[in-house]
């Protein structure tokens, strides 16, 4: 590129509207032929302000895609025994379709076992072991929210990964993780980086495709941005900073999400579709 050019972003808000238009016809397909509409569970433990923010938004999105939405909120003190107990009496509820358990869920708790009580058929967050096994070794199933957003960017901008180096910053067991299976499914050289990767910066200036994910505002330098890789940056952080310095990286990248507008719309986006798809498999709805 040359120093005048900067990056196209990638446009996760436009993308995620018309996923959510497709789900929203999906949705009331299924409800017309069955009389029932696809519902969503949202668990939520305690009341931290921006988990309560996240499930509301969850719930208005829910609304509008015409998918109903039924809130379990629990006290700050429940224990993972009782988590567990809510989780699985969700699973067992056949007017549930799709399960969503906001994380955190505190430290006192157990999440792999919270998340391991929530039905495979009704993991829409796609956060259990038999989700990740089937994102891995490419059996139906669903996918991480997140990662799944990531791949469906790569798909709308023509980015194939077949035989480019992808390099994962971050490997949580709901994003780093799986979006590297996701990416060595279609091909891609995969390497993961973490918080005891040995040079950093070396690893990042040799990928072709960079996935930053660890939640540390502007870790990963432009300078060290291969010029003409893809830039995904999936980290959050207060002041909308993500995890990329998205200022001096647009210049060499090629291709680069902003942040707001780039992976979280597509992370909802994906829930919505696949609560839908659950409840189309659950109820016997034709299609997809």
């Amino acid at each position: 590129m040359s120093p005048t050019q900067t990056a196209q972003l990638m446009n996760g808000t436009g993308l995620a509207r018309r996923i959510i238009e497709e789900t929203t016809a999906r949705a009331a397909q299924i409800s017309r032929h069955t009389g029932v509409a696809p519902c969503l569970a949202t668990v939520l433990v305690g009341e931290d302000p921006a988990s309560v923010t996240y499930v509301r938004m969850k719930q208005a999105r829910c609304a509008k895609a015409g998918i109903t939405s039924r809130h379990v909120p629990l006290p700050a003190t429940t224990t993972t025994a009782e988590l567990v107990g809510t989780l699985t009496a969700l699973s067992q509820d056949p007017g549930v379709h799709g399960i969503l358990l906001q994380h955190p869920a505190g430290e006192h708790i157990d999440e792999r076992a919270a998340f391991e009580a929530i039905a495979p058929e009704k993991d829409v967050d796609g956060v259990t072991m038999h989700s990740f096994a089937a994102m891995s070794f490419g059996l139906p199933g669903f996918v991480s929210c997140t990662p799944g957003g990531i791949m469906r960017l790569l798909d709308e901008y023509d980015v194939d990964p077949a035989g480019r180096h992808a390099v994962v910053i971050g490997r949580s067991a709901i994003l780093g993780k799986p979006v590297g299976m996701l990416l060595l499914a279609k091909d891609a050289t995969v390497t993961y980086c973490h918080s005891r990767t040995a040079d950093l910066s070396a690893m990042v200036r040799e990928a072709d495709i960079v996935i930053a994910a660890v939640g540390k505002p502007r870790l990963i330098c432009g300078e060290d941005i291969k010029p003409g890789a893809v830039v995904i940056d999936a980290g959050y952080n207060p002041g909308n900073i993500g995890d990329v310095d998205f200022d001096t990286a647009r210049t060499r990248a090629r291709l680069i999400t902003p942040v707001p507008g780039g992976v979280g719309p597509m992370t909802i986006a994906i829930l919505l579709a696949q609560t839908a798809d659950a409840a189309a498999r659950q109820l016997g709805v034709p299609g997809r």
